[in-house]
């Protein structure tokens, strides 16, 4: 299952990450991918997000430093991103309203340069 996601360019649906460890002659059930996805998401080894449609995206991450994601509307392809100004301006939004403990995800939707 790691290396179906190491070498996807974008995020995978659970059905992908399953279609693809199932092309290697792996016997997996859809059940276990979901539950070894969450199991590296909860360890920090996969970057999860919501499509349009709700549905989970997942990726391999590749730094454990808290960032977010640039993401082809066309192909998929995805680039992790630093950016201190939403650092910035969501520490400040919670502290004007009052809030603690505050966690945020922020991604960022266009066209690849091969899309473009």
């Amino acid at each position: 299952m790691w290396n179906a996601l190491e070498r996807a360019d974008g995020f995978l649906s659970a059905q992908e990450v399953f279609d693809a460890v199932r092309g290697t002659g792996e016997r997996v059930g859809l059940a276990t991918v979901y539950r070894r996805l969450q199991a590296l998401v909860d360890g920090g080894d996969v970057d999860v997000l919501r499509g349009e449609d709700g549905e989970a995206l997942y990726r391999a991450c590749r730094t454990s430093e808290h960032h977010h994601h640039l993401i082809c509307r066309n192909c998929g392809a995805s680039v992790e991103i630093k950016s201190t100004a939403i650092e910035r301006w969501a520490a400040e939004s919670a502290r004007k309203h009052g809030f603690t403990d505050v966690t945020h995800t922020a991604e960022l939707y266009g066209r690849c340069r091969r899309c473009s």
